[in-house]
């Protein structure tokens, strides 16, 4: 894959297998970023008042066309906490009500639905998965036993952050809508990583990253909302979308697109980065990386000496893998990885246990990963570390 590497501006002298935390942006697609700044830069006003609603609404339509929504439907946030928030503040809980979830929730979505349902008086439902997961069946079975007459709308990742398990997203919402409760899925890792098409899916709420698996710059996140429930959610910023002179044919997009002054360079960027995914064929890219990374997980296992969370396959793992290790320091381990051996690597704590999640992508390499495992083999030999 050198000739993807080469479209990355990535530091050679560091092994990054990190992607999912943040993401890269390959060259030519950071340079239509900076290409959209000056731009701005060149004719601010003309810019923000007749030219950005029109640019946004085709990165709006470029997006849906790969999710498999109306453009009407999906309004480009900074991440998917920005999103989740809009959501959470708006939802119209009650005293009593509540929100069920899964235990391997991402640490800012927790603490997102804490906040919101503690001040309504509500209750946000951790429901435990056990992990090593077994099955899709096991996943699906555990979560809704945290199902009660309370329950007013599940919230799910289709792909967790710290575990990097793909959940059974689909039967979980499909199950959730015969029992008539709204779905909300955070996605942050979903698109550019596994097919997704919001039209078959049945969730109503939708957040995912296009800054981690889509490749465009940082700050590019998407909201989709199913059109009955738009009016339900207010923005966070009241600013001039709310009760427009000019009003579009969608308050959703009046009041979440038009924030006043902030830089929308990132957002336009999505049909650039779909013309390199298209370019160099990104989705044989994928599932060359989906291979390797599954291909390496029990060896990675063995390196670590640590407990696979899944089975290597298809069902639950795509390009990123983590395993639960024991360490009794997790930030040493981490800074180590990256001081001595030059590692960009995540390790880190999701409640009282301990992960390191490794990430795949085209410019990574099987030579790379086998200097992960020869680190890791090493730190268990020589520190207190790994054991």
């Amino acid at each position: 894959m050198e000739n993807i590497r080469s479209q990355f501006l990535l530091n050679p002298d560091i092994i990054h297998l990190n992607h999912g935390s943040f993401g890269a942006c390959p060259k030519p697609i950071f340079e239509d970023y900076q290409k959209w700044q000056l731009e701005l830069e060149k004719n601010t006003v003309n810019f923000f008042v007749k030219q950005g609603p029109i640019l946004l609404e085709q990165s709006r339509k470029a997006l849906g066309e790969f999710i498999g929504c109306d453009k009407d439907d999906v309004v480009l946030v900074m991440n998917p906490s920005y999103a989740m928030n809009i959501i959470a503040k708006s939802f119209p809980l009650k005293n009593g009500d509540e929100i069920l979830c899964t235990d391997l929730e991402y640490g800012a979505m927790d603490r997102t639905w804490n906040y919101y349902c503690k001040k309504a008086g509500a209750k946000y439902v951790q429901q435990k998965i056990t992990v090593p997961v077994t099955s899709k069946q096991q996943i699906i079975d555990e979560f809704f036993q945290g199902l009660t007459s309370k329950t007013k709308a599940i919230f799910i990742s289709h792909i967790t952050s710290s575990t990097a398990l793909r959940l059974p997203v689909e039967e979980i919402c499909a199950i959730a809508k015969q029992k008539g409760l709204i779905t909300i899925v955070d996605g942050a890792h979903a698109p550019g990583q596994i097919p997704l098409d919001l039209s078959t899916l049945q969730a109503d709420i939708y957040t995912g990253a296009c800054h981690k698996w889509l490749l465009t710059p940082k700050g590019c996140s998407f909201l989709y909302v199913n059109r009955a429930l738009q009016e339900l959610f207010d923005p966070l910023v009241i600013s001039w979308g709310y009760q427009s002179e000019t009003p579009s044919h969608s308050q959703f997009i009046d009041y979440h697109q038009l924030q006043g002054t902030r830089d929308i360079a990132a957002f336009l960027t999505i049909p650039k980065a779909m013309e390199f995914r298209k370019e160099f064929d990104w989705e044989t890219v994928s599932d060359s990386c989906r291979k390797i990374a599954q291909a390496n997980y029990q060896r990675f296992a063995e390196a670590a000496n640590a407990t696979m969370l899944c089975p290597a396959s298809d069902e639950f793992l795509v390009q990123m893998c983590s395993l639960e290790i024991n360490c009794p320091d997790t930030v040493r381990l981490g800074t180590l990885l990256y001081d001595k051996y030059r590692i960009e690597i995540p390790v880190f704590m999701h409640g009282n246990k301990s992960y390191i999640r490794y990430s795949f992508q085209g410019y990574n390499t099987q030579e790379e990963l086998d200097k992960l495992f020869a680190a890791l083999a090493e730190i268990r030999n020589t520190t207190e570390l790994l054991s």
